[in-house]
């Protein structure tokens, strides 16, 4: 007998179509089981065999349960916003919006003729207004949220204003940016508005600061790190520079502990958590504090030595930290603008990746040793990242080979600190011996004791204190292209405001070209109706503006993670237009149990989705701080 697999496979898909025969329940006496892909992104060439090698795993997985009598929620979706659609866009000029929805319906095709049992009465695009009006909407709540270090855990903004209202900032513990002066009760009070706003955006979960950026100018936007190979752009091979821009970034530093606690309690493979907790780079020491000579700047360093403060020969600062054009000696000026140049060139992860390129140069001015007083020459080199750390370290090439590297390559004296000590390499990986010499309070005591001591001698002098440091730095939330989800924002007087709930979604708007502005904004500003009229509480032609009742909208859009952060919740009430899921939804479904996806995310999606997930956890969204038991 003949197996028509055409005819049987056609007659099945319709009946399965016909019939939902894999709609979920949201309320059901049957155990609930919630098995998820990580949805694809819809480019033109249509599905490539990765997709169905975790789609027939997952989907094998979801018959197996329900045939054991569970409820199961297999939904599928599009994550159909991104570069790849407006760079086709730049190039015929058709609108993405059109591409994509193409590019959509060969992938249903190709999902149903290989007979998977996805609840298609649950798809999601993130394209679509009514998906990303939820994602502009837990951004207005991450903007009017600030991480409260005593609970440890987000908060409402109206709960610190509370505080600095009754006694200024003096005793708030929060996580926050670093140049925030103390202020009182009555200071608070007589700011102007504007300045109330300057100092909460220092608070804020998201918050706009001058941010070093990978620019691609030849794609007119900013990439993420994992959106760059061999120093050019993932996407057509452009340049890629670093610039300093004005961006939108989110506090995910502030969970970073959490993040690492996190991976304890789900069953994810060990290699992805090992991972992650790279990623995040937990680190224990101290922060100590240098004068510059005949300035009135100092410079901060981490170390997690702190006991090797004495052999400290030089220091080197990122060729981007703000300090450098400060002290930099006009002897020194046209040497060091020129290396500023040529490392603007590299990416972050080729200037962490390459170990045997020594390259720097001399700043001409001197820090002060902080127990010695003795003059330490200031360096600038592109192994150090401004953005790691305080975007500095303390140098001691004794301790260290990169360091001893540095300094031989540029003739630099290492002053003998270990005379009568054993430096051996067997010595040194021996955590119990110390590694100190010539010093006044530190000269043979173990390690441990000399590390306490050292953090206890610079709390003592006020140069330092010890410090928990985390490589994990905030995630730059901005992006200078069209196709992407808007921003619910629009500035009065410079400073953001947020569009109210009941005004959401906030929709792209039309525009000529897709590509930036001939002044350098991005391809928003190429919109002719894109300003807020606070009165009517709509969008406006932008001839309207008169920063009075109408202002102009924020130009980035959100990066392509925006949306991929939450659409797990969303699929479990993806048609609700009140709210982002209901109470009863999010209760029975609770997380996800199975979730199926590449470990190439591990840095980016699955990172900032677990961001997320505590985030709505904290404010009461979430039954559960984790997203996926099982990946």
């Amino acid at each position: 007998m003949q197996y028509n697999f055409n005819e049987i496979e056609a007659k099945w898909q319709k009946y399965w179509a016909e019939n939902q025969t894999f709609k979920a329940e949201n309320n059901s006496e049957k155990e609930k089981f919630y098995v998820l892909d990580m949805f694809p992104y819809p480019s033109g060439a249509g599905l490539h065999v990765g997709h169905p090698l975790g789609y027939i795993a997952s989907d094998i997985y979801a018959r197996y349960k329900r045939h054991k009598g569970f409820n199961v929620l297999h939904p599928q979706g599009y994550d159909s916003f991104g570069l790849p659609a407006e760079q086709y866009a730049i190039q015929t000029g058709q609108h993405p919006a059109i591409t994509t929805a193409a590019n959509i319906k060969t992938y249903r095709r190709q999902l149903d003729q290989l007979g998977f049992s996805f609840d298609w009465s649950r798809e999601v695009r993130t394209s679509s207004p009514e998906y990303y009006k939820w994602t502009q909407w837990i951004f207005i709540q991450i903007f009017n949220s600030w991480y409260n270090t005593d609970t440890d855990k987000a908060e409402d903004i109206d709960t610190l204003i509370s505080v600095f209202e009754a006694e200024g900032n003096a005793n708030v513990n929060a996580v926050c940016d670093d140049d925030i002066a103390i202020f009182s009760a009555e200071d608070w009070t007589n700011f102007s508005d504007v300045e109330k706003q300057e100092i909460l955006l220092k608070y804020r979960l998201t918050y706009l600061a001058d941010t070093e950026v990978n620019w691609c100018p030849a794609l007119g936007t900013v990439l993420a790190n994992d959106e760059i190979v061999n120093g050019v752009s993932e996407r057509g091979g452009h340049p890629v520079v670093r610039k300093k821009m004005t961006q939108w970034s989110m506090r995910i530093s502030a969970y970073a502990q959490r993040l690492l606690d996190g991976l304890d309690k789900i069953d994810w493979p060990q290699p992805l958590k090992d991972s992650q907790t790279n990623w995040i780079g937990r680190s224990q020491g101290a922060s100590a504090i240098f004068n510059v000579k005949d300035h009135e700047e100092k410079i901060e360093v981490f170390t997690t030595r702190p006991d090797t403060i004495f052999g400290v020969s030089f220091m080197t600062l990122a060729p981007e930290h703000e300090l450098v054009g400060k002290i930099t000696t006009a002897e020194q000026k046209a040497e060091v603008e020129a290396y500023i140049e040529a490392t603007a060139k590299r990416s972050e992860r080729d200037r962490m990746a390459d170990v045997k390129t020594i390259s720097g140069a001399f700043t001409g001015a001197y820090a002060e040793h902080p127990f010695t007083k003795e003059p330490i020459p200031i360096w600038i080199g592109d192994y150090v990242l401004a953005g790691y750390g305080t975007g500095a370290v303390m140098s001691v090439p004794c301790g260290d080979q990169r360091d001893y590297d540095f300094a031989k390559h540029f003739n630099i004296d290492i002053p003998n600190v270990f005379e009568g000590v054993d430096i051996s390499e067997e010595a040194f990986a021996d955590k119990e011996k110390t590694v100190i010499a010539n010093s006044d309070f530190l000269n043979g005591l173990p390690y441990k004791k000399a590390m306490k001591l050292a953090i206890y001698e610079l709390e003592k002098i006020g140069h330092g204190e010890g410090k928990i440091n985390y490589r994990l730095r905030d995630a730059v939330f901005s992006r200078q292209r069209y196709w992407g989800e808007p921003f619910p924002v629009y500035y009065v007087d410079g400073m953001p405001q947020m569009i109210a709930k009941e005004h959401l979604p906030i929709e792209l708007p039309e525009v000529e070209k897709y590509l930036p502005t001939e002044t350098g904004e991005p391809p928003l500003g190429n919109a002719e109706v894109w300003a807020w009229d606070t009165v009517a509480n709509k969008v406006v032609n932008n001839s309207e503006i008169n920063n009075t009742t109408v202002f102009p909208l924020e130009l980035n859009t959100m990066p392509g993670w925006a949306g991929s952060s939450q659409y797990f919740n969303r699929y479990m009430d993806p048609h609700n237009s009140e709210e982002i899921f209901s109470k009863d939804a999010i209760n029975y479904w609770q997380d996800v149990d199975l979730y199926i996806g590449g470990s190439e995310h591990a840095t980016g999606h699955l990172l900032y989705s677990r961001f997320w997930q505590k985030f709505m956890f904290d404010k009461g969204l979430v039954p559960k701080d984790e997203f996926a038991k099982k990946l």
